[in-house]
């Protein structure tokens, strides 16, 4: 398929995106895209924190706010209550699509996107959805039955559906990580040595106490070969502070605000696998070695990490098999190493779709022509 520009007639666009970040941003960032192009798009999301951000943050968009809706496990006594609030997320969205005169609606992923997606599909209304993991989680997969045509971050995930209905796209990246910046000025800002090669640690929001502690153990072995920027997350952060008080040369915080810094600042990547931090390392040409997050709903995280260290864009180890020598000896054989450092960077960057908004984009736009 081809993806061009070419602008039809302006449409009504209702994006489901709510949820979580991985799910959210890339919404805003189609959102945002489909706006430029001169068409009307309205932002369905959850009462979640994260989501609540977001209208604060983009306030010049429509939200709308729905009830996040999880499916249960079957048998469960939750289901008759998941059924009773599945029904009124589906007349809330088939009311919500009359009002707005829809004439799309794409859905981000996640359980979240159903409801809209079939109330659309019923009425003869145009669906998408996107999915951005090598492995489609069930809420996906059970969706795209009433799809017109399935968006995918990831070529491997083509397995899991028809493909006949499948078109790769990539997965949009939060805007502000567009503009690369500077390696100095990210230095600069982040206050870390301009020189002395960095590896920044991102254990996301969930189970990063255990990875933590093992990079600050692995950290002690070598203060001669790099700096350690570690993102610890609120819960951690003190516990830490504390470990690596007399360690000059690991720096810790437990937020990140700046992202666009953080990776511009470091040469080298210790990281979970969700799909937007992969998404992200890819865009910024970030070799990584990454840690599935061994709890994550069908082992999914496993399965994005094997299609990067497939490509050569990272190392893989199971957070089971994990310890601070086989960190410590990764960072040995890459820092020593320019051209392992070298190859495991180009090899991240080939995976990156730069253009992935403009596709989706492109593809919605296309089905109107």
């Amino acid at each position: 398929m081809s993806f061009s520009n070419s602008t039809p007639s302006p449409l009504s666009v209702v994006i489901a995106c709510g949820g979580t970040g991985g799910h959210l941003f890339p919404g805003i960032a189609v959102a945002q895209e489909l706006k430029a192009r001169g068409h009307k798009v309205t932002l369905l999301i959850s009462q979640k924190k994260v989501d609540a951000k977001a209208i604060e943050k983009y306030g010049d968009f429509d939200f709308r706010v729905t009830e996040a809706i999880a499916m249960p496990r079957i048998p469960s006594l939750a289901l008759f209550g998941f059924s009773v609030k599945l029904y009124k997320a589906i007349r809330y969205c088939s009311a919500l699509l009359d009002e707005v005169g829809a004439d799309v609606v794409l859905g981000m992923g996640g359980f979240t996107s159903f409801p809209p997606i079939y109330a659309a599909h019923k009425k003869g209304i145009k669906t998408y959805v996107h999915d951005s993991n090598a492995l489609p989680g069930k809420a996906n997969r059970l969706t795209s039955r009433w799809c017109h045509k399935v968006l995918l971050g990831i070529e491997e995930a083509i397995h899991y559906f028809k493909p006949e209905k499948c078109v790769v796209t990539g997965t949009p990246i939060r805007q502000e990580l567009v503009p690369l910046m500077d390696k100095e000025q990210a230095r600069q800002l982040l206050q870390l040595p301009m020189d002395r090669q960095i590896v920044l640690i991102m254990g996301g929001s969930q189970g990063a106490m255990n990875l933590n502690t093992l990079v600050v153990e692995a950290a002690a072995k070598c203060p001669e070969l790099c700096d350690f920027l570690i993102i610890t997350g609120a819960k951690d952060y003190e516990r830490i502070c504390n470990l690596t008080a007399n360690m000059a040369h690991v720096h810790v915080i437990d937020f990140c605000s700046n992202m666009a810094a953080a990776y511009a600042a470091t040469d080298l990547v210790i990281a979970r696998s969700g799909a937007s931090s992969l998404t992200e390392l890819a865009h910024m040409g970030k070799g990584a070695l990454l840690i599935p997050y061994p709890h994550a709903a069908d082992d999914h995280q496993a399965h994005n990490a094997r299609v990067f260290a497939a490509h050569g864009a990272a190392h893989m180890i199971r957070e089971e098999s994990l310890s601070a020598d086989k960190i410590h000896s990764f960072l040995q054989e890459t820092f020593n190493n320019p051209e392992v450092l070298a190859d495991l960077n180009e090899c991240a960057l080939r995976l990156d779709f730069p253009d992935a908004v403009s596709r989706i984009a492109s593809v919605i736009e296309s089905s109107h022509n």
